[in-house]
């Protein structure tokens, strides 16, 4: 297992790689180019650049995260091809840096929402929260205003301003894609990529939707333990793997989050995991806690064990933090709470090495 750190580059952090690298047991982070718009060529000049800032801090650049998939891609345009030989492009060129796996998403339009990003928790600190009821009654523009207003004038990953014009009519596109076809347009992706991951030795974990159900009637992808078969079994090929995000699973309490990292870590399938801990107060209402197990609803002992006992060896990372310590920073990826996180899991992870 490495433990890894979410770092964006190009001034668009406010915690730095020097901090990072003074976090116990972290190798590395997990990074990506968020000034080159969705279905460009990442180039070798732009790669090195980070990669060897990441470098020169003492850590690796293993892990990208994301390489974002343009909306043709999804929609199944004739136009999707070109993006398609773009991305290949740049899994060549992310393999030349040593680049070992590629966390994305395959979530139409908008990638992940919280009603309220910065919710006074009673302990004084602040998190992300989601209330289903106010979500359900947003317009678009409201839900981008929202989250354009609590970004600290930070990069939200998934809503990079150059999202925004489309956002309304590829809604309404999908008004009438069926799930069906929606998956069929994945395997036509996953299908195309996966002979280059096989030769450029890139892992790649598809990331859960978030919140795991509906807004706007979208699809949804990845949500449940079934979902994840499916996708799974869109292509064979080990490296079509899951990025096991516990807290956007565990925001559904039907989710067995201990039984996922039993099952697709058995099966050799998970090339990365993002812990982090929820906490709900209705059963599609919830917001984000510290990782400690009795602070949310989820046993993150029984998930790393899970991991550890069914031969899980890829990246892990803490997932969204508390504010915390008056920091002021992109919410949820703030220096302090995070650094918690990756500390207690290591806790976990070196408890259960050593019960055996």
């Amino acid at each position: 297992m490495k433990m890894v750190f979410r770092w964006w580059p190009n001034g668009d952090d406010t915690v730095t790689l020097a901090q990072i690298r003074q976090i116990p047991g972290v190798s590395g982070v997990a990074t990506m180019l968020s000034n080159v718009p969705a279905g460009e060529v990442w180039t070798p000049k732009m790669i090195q650049s980070v990669k060897n800032q990441v470098n020169d801090a003492g850590l690796e650049m293993e892990v990208i995260e994301s390489v974002n998939i343009h909306e043709d891609i999804k929609k199944g345009l004739s136009t999707r091809d070109q993006y398609i030989s773009n991305y290949i492009e740049t899994m060549k060129n992310l393999h030349e840096a040593g680049v070992k796996c590629i966390c994305y998403n395959f979530m139409p339009v908008m990638d992940w929402f919280r009603s309220q990003l910065d919710k006074p928790l009673r302990d004084g600190s602040g998190a992300m929260a989601y209330d289903h009821n106010y979500a359900s009654n947003l317009t678009l523009q409201n839900i981008i205003d929202s989250m354009m207003n609590g970004s600290n004038k930070m990069t939200l990953p998934g809503w990079e301003p150059e999202r925004f014009p489309a956002m309304a009519k590829d809604i309404e596109f999908y008004q009438g894609v069926s799930q069906e076809e929606y998956f069929k347009n994945i395997a036509y992706f996953l299908n195309a990529v996966m002979p280059y991951a096989e030769e450029y030795d890139i892992d790649f974990g598809v990331h859960p939707d978030d919140p795991p159900w509906p807004l706007f009637k979208l699809p949804k992808v990845v949500c449940s333990a079934e979902s994840i078969r499916k996708y799974l079994n869109l292509n064979s090929s080990k490296r079509n793997g899951l990025t096991l995000c516990t807290g956007s699973l565990g925001a559904n309490s039907e989710n067995d989050i201990p039984a996922m990292a039993k099952e697709f870590a058995a099966m050799g399938r998970v090339p990365f995991v993002h812990l982090r801990n929820v906490k709900h107060t209705s059963e599609k209402d919830f917001h984000e806690s510290s990782h400690l197990s009795t602070d949310g609803d989820l046993d993150m002992y029984a998930i790393v064990k899970a991991l550890h006992d069914n031969g899980f060896d890829g990246y892990i990372r803490p997932d969204h933090g508390r504010r915390i310590w008056d920091e002021n920073s992109r919410p949820g990826y703030g220096l302090y709470d995070r650094a918690l996180g990756a500390m207690y899991i290591q806790g976990l992870w070196e408890a259960v090495s050593k019960s055996k």
